[in-house]
């Protein structure tokens, strides 16, 4: 058996801690408002009966969160659909490279998409930032998350990345776990899908033979989520724009406000597509380019599949003619969609500061619907949405 110790301080829970860890918060208050929420028919101590009943990491997964996705999908999501699911191999881990638009639903519509087809569900790498307390610690690292250590210098980055690294390799090649990972540190806050070049860099480092078989043996299937309405587009644009003047700075508690607000906010409809896993012949073609290039073949490959894969709604095709001052896609939306979506847009301007200015916001918040078109263009594909 492996020797595991080396990763103590990012590794998830085991069973045993997670259900200790979850007994602790069970009577937090947090837990019985969201037992009003999640299980309106049932008496307010539910959910704190019920966590303190888990056994196991996956009896939480069964018994609470995949509950929990079904609530929200059914109460802020118009409708909820996906496909690929035959991509992924039974008997196989994969590392999910996925693209990343809200904090919390992202890996876990993914988790429940995976715990309803009968497959295993994944780690997830998740930045140490949204542990803000230890009851939020005590959930993440029981529904197996892996923590990515952030905010630190460039030598422990270094250091930290190696450590990530070697922990994702030996959790997929062992076959215990497959694992979940954001094509790129934090949100696409720009509605712009890529994958850095950095991360591809780690991933390979931490492997002991040649490009193809460090990449060939991670076995990479690519995600791609898509919303009708944004998680949190109001406070994207914000930070955008005032990151163009200044450093943004978040405020105490501005990443768990914006997990409620992901979590509460209307969605509209949802789409998640499970790409085809990154072939050999991909990773052979790009194992014979130079030293980055190399990187950057396997990385286009990601995100063609990310952008293939991304369902435009008419959100997207609304504001990309917004934006550029055209009908170009104009029978992709109606009249009546077109007045909506420009009507919630200037509702989520009133929450924010009138001092910002609102043409540089209008810019910003459109492009995050128009982006997804625009990458779409780019491939030279046609409109695929519905």
């Amino acid at each position: 058996m492996a020797d595991n110790t080396e990763f103590e301080g990012i590794s998830p829970y085991s069973d045993e801690e997670a259900v200790a860890a979850l007994s602790k918060m069970a009577d937090h208050p947090m837990v019985y408002t969201a037992s009003k929420i999640l299980f309106p028919d049932q008496r307010i101590d539910f959910l704190s009966k019920t966590i303190k009943s888990v056994e196991s990491i996956d009896d939480f997964q069964k018994q609470v969160m995949s509950k929990a996705v079904v609530w929200d999908l059914e109460n802020t999501a118009h409708n909820f659909s996906y496909d690929g699911i035959s991509n992924i191999s039974p008997d196989k881990k994969h590392l999910f490279l996925s693209n990343h638009r809200d904090i919390i639903l992202d890996p876990a519509i993914t988790q429940y998409v995976f715990f309803e087809n009968g497959l295993p569900m994944t780690e997830i790498c998740v930045g140490d930032n949204l542990l803000a307390n230890k009851y939020v610690e005590a959930l993440l690292r029981s529904n197996r998350m892996i923590k990515v250590i952030r905010g630190i210098s460039a030598r422990e980055l270094y250091n930290s990345s190696q450590l990530l690294s070697r922990y994702i390799r030996q959790t997929i090649t062992s076959g215990e776990h497959s694992v979940w990972l954001a094509q790129k540190q934090g949100r696409a806050k720009n509605g712009i899908d890529a994958t850095e070049q950095g991360l591809l860099k780690m991933l390979d480092m931490s492997g002991t033979a040649d490009f193809k078989q460090n990449f060939s043996e991670l076995g990479i299937i690519p995600l791609s989520i898509s919303y009708e309405y944004e998680p949190c587009d109001s406070r994207k644009a914000r930070e955008m724009l005032i990151s163009r003047t200044q450093k943004y700075v978040k405020s105490k508690n501005e990443d768990m406000h914006s997990i409620l607000i992901g979590i509460r906010q209307k969605k509209g409809n949802i789409h998640l597509n499970i790409g085809s896993e990154i072939t050999i012949d991909e990773i052979e073609n790009a194992a014979m380019a130079q030293k980055n290039d190399r990187y950057q073949a396997i990385k286009a490959a990601v995100d063609r599949r990310v952008v293939e894969g991304y369902k435009l709604w008419h959100t997207n095709y609304v504001a990309y003619d917004m934006l550029n001052k055209t009908t170009k896609y104009s029978d992709y939306y109606t009249k009546e969609q077109y007045e909506s979506f420009e009507a919630y847009m200037h509702h989520k301007f009133r929450k924010i500061e009138l001092r910002l200015d609102r043409v540089a916001l209008r810019e910003i918040f459109l492009g995050i619907y128009a982006n997804p078109v625009i990458s779409k263009e780019k491939l030279f594909l046609g409109p695929d949405s519905e």
